[in-house]
């Protein structure tokens, strides 16, 4: 019998905090009390943001943590021609359409918001013919990928998923998923032949993984993920949603808003095992 594989996957554009250190060590004990396997996976395909120093604290911070895991360590940027070659096989059917907007053009554009809260994609590009996006491209325009969600849920009928928790002993629910809440999500953006969508679910499959745990505001991307995953021919695995540490103000702990790192904790003398306490670890 195959072991449980579990995986930690952050992204390497800052230092990591308290809200990662929760979902690192969720993550472990659940591997653990599974008799499972653990991973550590760099998502770093935002080349722009992503670099060398951070994924060097990422390793730093875990291992101070008190976690340890597999080797080797799989890294997103080492794997573009694999995200590139399903965006082929998408686009291929038609799934997948060239948006030309710009963020000003999408906001002045939406008539709403995605669960994440971005604007939503009203379709703009969604009907260019063939030569008007020849002509585009033509014009030295560049573009994100977009999905024809309407058109692959119409392929794949209704989505469940699997839900466990809050224990990893407690049976699992069936949920419904409803990516068209999303819209067109983007799978290629411009310059990277991928999204966090697209390359999350591939190398989920290619690594075995059998248990995803993610924190709560990530429930929602699970819709896509799912649709993703029976378009492609990809093992579903499941999933439980963890709590979410929260600031002083009752809201997410974020690198973009300078949420406390684990590194300056360190620094100021705290010690693993009070982080650890602090998180119910």
């Amino acid at each position: 019998m195959l072991r449980p594989v579990l995986r930690f996957a952050p992204s390497p554009n800052g230092l990591l905090h308290l809200g990662h250190a929760y979902s690192a060590l969720f993550t472990s004990v659940w591997a653990e009390a599974l008799g499972g396997r653990f991973l550590l996976r760099i998502e770093d395909t935002d080349i722009t943001r992503s670099k060398p120093e951070f994924t060097a604290a990422i390793f730093e911070d875990l291992a101070w943590l008190g976690l340890s895991w597999e080797q080797p360590v799989l890294r997103q940027s080492d794997r573009f021609a694999v995200y590139a070659a399903a965006a082929d096989r998408l686009r291929a059917r038609d799934l997948l359409y060239p948006c030309f907007c710009s963020r000003t053009e999408l906001a002045a554009q939406s008539s709403g918001a995605d669960p994440d809260g971005a604007p939503l994609y009203p379709g703009t590009c969604r009907h260019l013919s063939a030569a008007e996006v020849k002509q585009r491209f033509a014009e030295g325009r560049t573009a994100n990928w977009r999905l024809r969600t309407d058109d692959a849920m119409a392929l794949t009928g209704m989505l469940t998923y699997s839900v466990a928790g809050p224990t990893p002993a407690d049976r699992p629910q069936i949920r419904y998923a409803r990516p068209e809440r999303w819209g067109d999500v983007v799978l290629q953006r411009k310059g990277t032949p991928t999204s966090y969508h697209l390359s999350v679910v591939i190398d989920d499959d290619a690594q075995g993984v059998t248990h995803v745990t993610r924190g709560r505001d990530m429930e929602p991307s699970t819709d896509i993920h799912v649709l993703l995953q029976m378009l492609l021919g990809l093992t579903s695995p499941l999933y439980t949603f963890h709590k979410l540490i929260l600031d002083t103000e009752g809201k997410k702990l974020s690198k973009s808003k300078g949420s406390t790192s684990l590194r300056s904790l360190r620094e100021a003398g705290r010690t693993a095992e009070e982080i650890r306490r602090e998180l119910g670890f």
